[in-house]
């Protein structure tokens, strides 16, 4: 069996067969991270989503240094130019588009597989304790099975990944409550798909997860 490891991008692509899409949000006062505005005020809550945003950039270029992946960034709100900004240009960069969480993330899996991509992993950047050993295990894991989850402790995911894009994964589901990854789980057992599962992770959507966040910066 191939090593993932092992696997070198593709040349005439961009994209490579083992692909990585961070989903983020633009950070502007007001318009991010709203449900923790409560406890951190606007501007504070946007700076929580820039940090976290380029946590996971780090962690991911990191990555790319010892395990042969690409990844690109799909953001909502702001524009392409002020994320290129932000990010800079050498990172791929792409609006998520119209339609529910759904709706977006089909569009991006659609994307990759139609660009080259064998296995493909999307992430958001709500989660400080993804790393890169637990993105290489998510990969790994895509070698053996159709599916890949892993599980938030809210009742969402923090990661999913696919070795070919799966429309009905995203139907019918409620986004945004803590029944995601269960309405998922059941689709994919109707579906007859092997799933491989990661490590449960707390994602920082409320306040009181904001401790989590305090002392991962605070750790050395």
């Amino acid at each position: 069996m191939t090593n993932p490891q092992s696997l070198t991008p593709n040349l005439q692509s961009p994209i490579a067969k083992q692909h990585l899409v961070i989903f983020t949000r633009y950070p502007e006062a007001g318009k991010t991270k709203t449900r923790l505005i409560s406890a951190l005020g606007s501007e504070g809550a946007a700076e929580l989503q820039r940090q976290m945003t380029e946590h996971t950039i780090f962690q991911v270029k990191q990555l790319q240094r010892k395990f042969s992946l690409s990844f690109e960034v799909r953001f909502a709100g702001g524009n392409l130019q002020l994320v290129r900004d932000w990010l800079g240009s050498d990172i791929i960069c792409q609006p998520q588009g119209e339609g529910d969480l759904g709706v977006r993330l089909v569009r991006s899996l659609l994307y990759a597989f139609e660009s080259g991509a064998e296995r493909v992993i999307i992430i958001g950047t709500d989660c400080p304790d993804l790393n890169g050993e637990i993105l290489v295990k998510a990969f790994e894991l895509l070698y053996h099975n159709d599916l890949v989850l892993g599980p938030a402790e809210d009742g969402g995911y923090y990661l999913i990944g696919l070795q070919h894009p799966l429309p009905d994964l995203f139907t019918n589901i409620t986004w945004g409550t803590s029944q995601v990854l269960q309405q998922t789980i059941k689709i994919a057992q109707r579906l007859n798909l092997s799933v491989g599962y990661l490590p449960v992770l707390c994602d920082i959507d409320r306040p009181e997860d904001l401790p989590l966040w305090e002392k991962f910066i605070s750790s050395p």
